[in-house]
């Protein structure tokens, strides 16, 4: 008797992430989500953990389990401890309980080290899923993980990164508690850690993720107080010399509250030849290029996660929609060329340009990098 072809289904990764709501969870579920030939998504949420029943239905679909629940702030330290590690302890006892052989990625801290409780709670946490993966042929990936940064992070929790960005878009101003060296990684570069450490599938219980970042808290400050003046106040790109830049400022630019900030009207310098309109002012390369759009034509309806991105109206009418992808909010923002203006694209938010005018549209585009087929960091989700 032939054999029936293997489903996609059954071909795919089915993969779980606890904490899939949190910062780092977040940015897991929704990469993960660009490969949907590779990978299926389990959803979870957070109230499993209170019903052995519903948290055994989701571990028993699960052939990798990423534990990223925990927490990381409390006035209680005591709390803390044992909070994380309960929710570490629940999901042995449902593994367990499930006769699960799955890959479990569990996320720790550098604060291992240290002599605090959160560091205590994330060590035993970890060796807890080691010792469940070693006597019942799992397997586990424990990554210790150093301060973790990025766009969407929750000021005053995540890190002193998103507590400073979300003070300079709002017109606070920060303040240094402690001008230690910081180990930091960037949220994306974490996350392809992660998928990685997915795709290898070996247990390494104790596994030290790299820091691809030494700063000084001072340090990190003057160059956001830098994206403050020239990009917030300015409307420039400043210059960005390397991939830790380049992560911070698109960070930085996911604080900024883009209902209140855009559309940015150009300064005109107007006599009676016309108009000159300075569109972008660059610290930074890039490619520049113009379109005319016929009315009634909508162009655009993709994203980028790393790409920087400018549209510019100058003539005609257009509606410039944005849309978070995990969100259903879509961000209208009406420009008319009478009064040229911009919006700039956040990472992570898909959106587009409509011709709402009688006459043709005329936009100027600038992006960051060249268009490289190869490595297009383009994916097309209607807004």
């Amino acid at each position: 008797m032939a054999q029936s072809p293997i489903t996609n289904s059954q071909s795919l990764k089915k993969i779980g992430i606890t904490g899939q709501n949190g910062f780092v969870g977040k940015h897991l579920y929704n990469t993960l989500g660009l490969f949907p030939e590779e990978f299926q998504r389990i959803d979870f949420q957070k109230e499993y953990f209170e019903d052995n029943s519903k948290l055994d239905e989701f571990v028993a679909q699960c052939d990798v389990i990423v534990h990223l629940a925990a927490m990381n702030r409390h006035e209680n330290e005591q709390f803390i401890y044992e909070t994380n590690v309960g929710l570490a302890q629940k999901l042995v006892d449902s593994l367990k309980r499930t006769n699960s052989k799955a890959h479990v990625v569990i996320s720790s801290s550098t604060q291992e080290e240290r002599d605090n409780l959160y560091g205590k709670s994330k060590r035993e946490g970890r060796e807890a899923l080691a010792s469940w993966a070693n006597e019942n042929g799992g397997k586990i990936a424990g990554l210790i993980i150093p301060n973790v940064f990025g766009a969407f992070g929750k000021p005053f929790y995540n890190s002193f990164i998103a507590t400073f960005c979300h003070q300079l878009t709002h017109g606070e101003t920060p303040t240094i508690a402690n001008d230690g060296e910081v180990k930091l990684i960037y949220v994306q570069e974490l996350v392809d850690t992660i998928i990685n450490e997915i795709r290898n599938s070996e247990s390494k219980p104790e596994f030290f993720v790299e820091a691809t970042a030494t700063k000084k808290v001072s340090e990190v400050l003057a160059l956001l107080n830098d994206y403050k003046a020239k990009y917030f106040d300015g409307g420039e790109i400043p210059v960005i010399n390397d991939k830790f830049e380049h992560n911070l400022f698109n960070t930085y630019r996911s604080y900024i509250d883009y209902k209140t900030h855009y559309p940015v009207k150009f300064t005109q310098h107007t006599d009676p030849r016309g108009a000159f309109v300075e569109v972008i002012r660059l610290g930074i390369g890039g490619q520049c290029s113009f379109s005319t759009t016929v009315p009634g034509i909508t162009r655009g309806n993709h994203f980028h996660t790393r790409k920087i991105e400018r549209f510019a109206v100058i003539k005609g009418k257009a509606l410039i929609q944005l849309r978070k992808i995990d969100s259903d909010e879509v961000l209208d923002f009406y420009l008319d060329g009478n009064e040229p203006a911009y919006v700039d694209m956040p990472i992570w938010y898909t959106h587009n340009i409509k011709n709402i005018g009688e006459e043709e549209l005329y936009t100027i585009f600038w992006i960051n990098e060249a268009f490289n087929p190869e490595d297009a960091d383009t994916y097309f989700l209607e807004v």
